[in-house]
């Protein structure tokens, strides 16, 4: 990989990382579409250490705060009822299921899931899922004329229930094209939290298992075609961008629709299928075969 690939592949992963558009997927077509090899799924884990520290850096109250209750609730029967404490243990309990299949359908992620058609797929199918979660999100919170409005929960009033399918929406994530916010934040919208809700438990969930995904890849780096330079310099450029995207972010769904991301999705996905059918690109472009 060279330094301009790694640039390139930085830039990508921190500008996609955090929108529900899968930055797995455009990685894996940024590549596809330059002529580079595919850098893998260890290059992309762990790129993602640097997107996280994002977000350690962006809510680092609200982590500081869970922290600090749930070492309380270690020993304090009393601190088990705080409500950061709670979102701490539903934190661990919801990174459970994306850790089970990661380590099971380890070698499906590197191989048979970076197929541009399953690709291809994910993204038109998540795109259509997050626009209707979007759609009843906005329902909900505008009422109607003839239905009274109904309100949407905060973090606050997270269950058990609802942290395990926050788990496993997160846990779909593991297929390129699907999108780790994109999943957790249409489960947390089905579930009926609010967007802002959704979007940063989203990416309180992600933390324990991008960086526990992170260092266990972290042993794949300068085999192959992957070198350790490039890779560390795509990770600080990664951190750097993703920062100002998830300020953007935060702001932009406190008053707009997911709308303009299910649109990109879907062209994306079909614009694949067309690339693919005439015969313009290789489902397996890219891949290292050997």
């Amino acid at each position: 990989m060279s330094w301009f690939e790694s640039f390139v592949l930085g830039l990508v992963q921190g500008l996609t990382e955090f929108l529900p558009i899968s930055s797995s997927a455009h990685l894996r077509l940024t590549a596809a579409f330059a002529g580079w090899q595919d850098p893998g799924a260890a290059f992309t884990a762990v790129t993602q250490i640097g997107t996280e520290a994002a977000v350690l850096i962006y809510f680092r109250k609200d982590i500081g705060r869970i922290l600090a209750a749930w070492f309380r609730s270690l020993y304090s029967s009393r601190a088990r009822h705080d409500h950061h404490a709670r979102t701490g243990w539903l934190v661990l309990i919801g990174s459970l299921p994306i850790g089970v299949l990661g380590l099971t359908l380890k070698d499906q992620i590197e191989g048979p899931f970076r197929d541009l058609r399953l690709i291809a797929t994910t993204l038109i199918v998540l795109g259509v899922v997050l626009g209707i979660a979007d759609r009843l999100a906005a329902r909900d919170s505008g009422g109607g004329r003839h239905r009274a409005r109904r309100e949407r929960k905060s973090l606050e009033q997270l269950t058990v229930r609802d942290g395990l399918l926050y788990g496993c929406a997160q846990a779909l994530a593991l297929i390129p094209g699907v999108s780790r916010s994109g999943a957790t934040i249409s489960g947390g919208l089905f579930m009926g939290y609010r967007r802002e809700a959704a979007a940063r438990y989203s990416f309180l969930l992600a933390v324990p298992a991008v960086l526990a995904s992170g260092l266990y890849e972290l042993t794949d780096i300068g085999e192959g075609h992957v070198a350790w330079g490039p890779t560390i310099f795509a990770t600080v450029l990664a951190f750097v961008v993703a920062y100002a995207v998830i300020t953007w972010f935060m702001a932009w769904i406190s008053t707009r629709s997911f709308l303009p991301f299910v649109i990109y999705r879907i062209v994306l996905g079909v614009a694949l299928f067309v690339l693919i059918a005439a015969g313009v690109l290789s489902p397996h472009a890219g891949e290292h075969v050997g």
